[in-house]
């Protein structure tokens, strides 16, 4: 049980190490911080903590993370809330999901899928910038 607590404190700290990182990836969309990154070894709670951070450290974003484990896809999808009105965090994670052939949705927020294409991974999160310029110019 001890054990278990202090692989989860680490797990926290790798998590919040990355986003640290990640956070410098982010690319600028029409005056939107837009991130989309593989995560290495992480289960979808520290995805979802992550993307809390990452919310947290660019303030204006849209985010998109996944993590591949036993051969599954996990993502998590993140819109900062002075940007739902244009893009939904559901809307994204579909997009991006059924490129890994997934399925997916969520609040306007946040928004979290599953697949079972890994190697589609790669992409899928390549797509997002693209597809974050079309929503905002529609807007």
């Amino acid at each position: 049980r001890q054990l278990e607590k202090e692989l989860e404190r680490i797990k926290e700290k790798l998590a919040s190490a990355a986003g640290s990182d990640l956070a410098d990836g982010a690319v600028d969309v029409g005056g939107v911080r837009v991130l989309a990154a593989v995560l290495e070894g992480v289960d979808p709670k520290s995805l979802r903590e992550t993307m809390d951070k990452l919310k947290d450290k660019l303030g204006s974003a849209v985010i998109v993370l996944g993590t591949i484990t036993n051969d599954k896809v996990s993502l998590v999808a993140g819109v900062t809330k002075d940007q739902i009105k244009v893009v939904k965090a559901g809307d994204l994670i579909k997009f991006v999901a059924e490129q890994v052939g997934g399925r997916g949705g969520g609040r306007p927020d946040m928004a979290q899928a599953g697949g079972n294409n890994p190697a589609a991974l790669p992409t899928a999160l390549a797509s997002v910038e693209a597809w974050v310029k079309q929503r905002l110019n529609a807007g």
